[in-house]
């Protein structure tokens, strides 16, 4: 191992890796850490105390805080209460859901509360349905999200009530699937798993197969108006992942819908409203997600931005009784403080890393990298990093169709970041020689620059 790194620390080679990054990466737009991952001594620096976006590097220290502060076994809950008597089939009162952020909520938990309601006797219920979503407070638009992203999944709001579409746990979105139809008319769509009080407006037309799909389906900004817009080409199908407007109403709106599929009715129907659960309404069901370690996978390999700010919400307001951004972060601070780890200078704004006003450095992030490997999490902080050339999407996840030479394959096991003209890496690889090293790279000012990071890192792999 000693003359391993001896090597790696040999002039010649610092000299190899410093013209791999001037003519690779670019000497103004990188910054670049090699540790050794035994040790945790720097063997490369390259700019490496450089301020940089680490766009979703940031999960690298979300996920590691939430992991230590939250624990493997935290589960969110999600309570369902109702108020007022029964009398034969009918509710004389109103029905109470209270969000925790759970973002695993889907058709079928809420199809489960549901059946809760029917297990009491309830057929009718005069009142209305009601979420109570205090859990969280601020601003639910996550504050890097710009007017291009708050239509997508990426950019979804935040709140104590939602629901995710599929076991991505995308949180806050529909699926929205478009398929063409007969030259001239307008395609089919299908919601998955339903409109949820959202309004759809198609003006798109099904066109020959030759010509180019321009189809578009986004949500207007600050609006429940999606429009589905261009041409799509016969035999062709789309789907995209849309942002919903206010995640605890079209949440409820959906319930609602289901309450009747259930055979519950409501004597004023779509009767839906935001408040605060009384102290007299009676709890009838407490559910609970999967834990954090089972979710975990699914968040940093997916890199699912929803997860991250619940995560940062959640830490807020359990250590601070506020769940918003400020003391969410707060306890990430601390996190870092607790590791000794060298943040003095990095600023903050969400968990996910979206926001372009976060700024860390690859030392920082590889020290943390190196110190994560003491600690009784790290089997599953590494299980859920993307493994570079894995084509399963739950194992390469961010990686799986990067670094697909065979030698390459499974020895790179990273966290992939990317936002407009910012692309990072970081994580752990075996060199050629068959040492393992702990990685950061950042790059900035680039529109395509995953090409230039890769040809990078190879060219790194190649020397060690």
């Amino acid at each position: 191992m000693e003359e391993v790194r001896e090597i790696a620390l040999n002039e010649n080679t610092i000299a190899t890796l410093d013209t791999i990054v001037e003519t690779l990466l670019g000497s103004d737009k990188a910054t670049v850490t090699l540790r050794d991952r035994a040790s945790g001594e720097i063997l490369y620096s390259y700019r490496g105390e450089h301020l940089m976006r680490p766009a979703s590097n940031m999960k690298i220290i979300t996920g590691a805080a939430a992991l230590s502060e939250l624990g493997l076994d935290f589960r969110f809950k999600t309570e369902l209460y109702m108020d007022g008597q029964i009398e034969d089939d009918t509710l004389y009162g109103d029905v109470y859901i209270k969000g925790y952020g759970d973002p695993t909520i889907n058709e079928a938990t809420l199809k489960l509360f549901a059946q809760k309601l029917s297990e009491q006797g309830i057929q009718k219920i005069t009142g209305m349905i009601i979420g109570d979503d205090t859990y969280f407070a601020g601003d639910t638009l996550p504050p890097g999200v710009d007017e291009e992203g708050e239509t997508h999944y990426y950019g979804a709001r935040i709140s104590p009530i939602t629901m995710s579409p599929n076991d991505d746990f995308d949180a806050s979105t529909i699926i929205v699937e478009v398929t063409a139809r007969n030259i001239g008319e307008q395609p089919h769509y299908v919601v998955i798993p339903h409109l949820s009080g959202m309004q759809i407006f198609n003006e798109a037309l099904t066109v020959v197969n030759d010509r180019e799909n321009t189809l578009e389906i986004r949500r207007i900004n600050n609006t429940d108006q999606i429009k589905i817009t261009g041409k799509i080409p016969e035999g062709e199908t789309t789907k995209v992942w849309v942002s919903l407007q206010d995640p605890t109403m079209n949440t409820l709106q959906f319930f609602n819908v289901l309450c009747e599929q259930a055979g519950i009715n409501f004597i004023d129907p779509y009767k839906i409203e935001k408040g605060i659960i009384p102290q007299e309404a009676k709890l009838i069901y407490t559910h609970e997600s999967q834990t954090l370690e089972e979710m975990f996978s699914i968040f940093m390999k997916l890199s699912n931005n929803s997860m991250a700010d619940i995560f940062v919400k959640t830490m807020g307001k359990i250590q601070y009784g506020v769940g918003d951004y400020e003391h969410g972060l707060q306890v990430v601070q601390a996190y870092l403080e607790k590791h000794e780890n060298d943040f003095a200078a990095w600023q903050f704004v969400d968990g996910s890393g979206l926001s372009h006003g976060i700024r860390i450095h690859s030392n920082g992030i590889s020290q943390l990298l190196f110190k994560l490997q003491k600690e009784p999490y790290f089997p599953q902080f590494f299980a859920s990093l993307p493994v570079a050339g894995n084509t399963n999407r739950l194992i390469g996840g961010t990686l799986k169709e990067r670094f697909l030479e065979p030698e390459l394959q499974n020895t790179i096991f990273a966290k992939t970041g990317y936002i407009h003209e910012v692309n990072t890496l970081s994580g752990y690889v075996t060199g050629k020689s068959g040492h393992d090293y702990i990685f950061s790279i950042m790059l900035e000012g680039r529109e395509e620059g995953i090409p230039f990071l890769d040809r990078g890192l190879k060219a790194m792999i190649a020397c060690l």
